[in-house]
């Protein structure tokens, strides 16, 4: 088994509903790697988009991890309670971000693109100031122009292999602060992760189109990069991402065995166990196997 000292992992819910078999696996996933590198494991909830924030969620989400046997490191940290601390960041970026007066449908109509993850590619439209009669709505990073240093990222996924993106025509130029008056995801999360010292990021495949984004921020904010694994996720029957948005039903936290039983086997692991004592030397040591690096 690997041994890593200064390993730091993370689990970073939102309490937008209770857990369910799509955020077991990335909890499970997270959980295996950092126990796998005797390292430590974090537990985030990124409540930064508060008006998806389910009252009591927060507990729920806890409470089964405890149930799980999934035991956090540290404090758990909540992005709702750290705007201060995403403002000083965003004021460190001055020169590379601006006022954005677009509606969405503007951006829609306006696009010069889709980027993977189903968003209009942002245009630029403002890049160079309002238009006479627009209001700021959001703030915006301006991405590098194609060709130059830092508009290609590339890294090496532990799960995925090479990955390239080109911020200028992937991407383009992104939110960091929403026209609601919310800090956006991609500074929370790069903010919150140097912070917290995590070394090692894995979540499922669905935020890999925001990776090169974060890497880009990591490099402008001087942090450093962590490892990254994207896991697959879980889909409906209609091959929609398994969310509280498409449905999902919440774990049974009467039978946590088997629920992790079958997460462990969607992570492609062999685990046998007849109770949760056994089944988590089993699958650390099974990951270990597999991705001790």
């Amino acid at each position: 088994m690997a041994h890593f000292g200064n390993y730091v992992g993370r689990f970073a819910p939102s309490p937008s509903g209770p857990l369910h078999a799509g955020s077991l696996v990335a909890a499970l996933a997270s959980y295996l790697d950092a126990k796998a590198h005797r390292g430590r494991w974090l537990v985030r909830i990124e409540d930064i988009d508060e008006a998806r924030t389910v009252a009591g969620a927060t507990q729920t989400i806890l409470h089964a991890l405890s149930v799980f046997g999934m035991q956090h490191d540290d404090a758990i940290i909540v992005q709702s309670e750290r705007k201060a601390i995403y403002q000083a960041a965003f004021a460190r970026l001055a020169g590379h971000t601006y006022a954005c007066g677009c509606t969405r449908k503007e951006i829609v109509d306006s696009r010069v693109g889709i980027a993977a993850d189903g968003a209009a590619i942002y245009p630029g439209t403002c890049r160079n100031g309002l238009a006479a009669g627009k209001t700021a709505r959001a703030l915006r990073l301006r991405v590098p122009d194609a060709g130059a240093p830092n508009e290609t990222i590339a890294f090496t996924d532990r799960w995925l292999g090479s990955i390239t993106q080109h911020l200028s025509s992937e991407v383009g130029d992104f939110v960091l602060k929403r026209a609601d008056g919310y800090w956006a995801y991609q500074l929370a999360v790069v903010v919150d992760d140097a912070e917290q010292g995590v070394t090692h990021i894995v979540r499922g495949t669905d935020l890999l189109d925001s990776t090169g984004r974060q890497i880009y921020l990591q490099r402008l904010l001087g942090y450093p990069t962590p490892f990254y694994m994207h896991v697959p996720v879980v889909v409906n029957e209609a091959g929609e991402k398994l969310s509280k948005q498409t449905g999902a039903q919440a774990l049974d936290l009467n039978d946590p065995l088997s629920e992790l039983l079958r997460a462990s086997r969607f992570l492609q692991l062999d685990v046998e166990a007849a109770t949760l004592a056994d089944f988590w030397p089993r699958a650390t040591a099974a990951w270990a196997q597999r991705f001790g690096d």
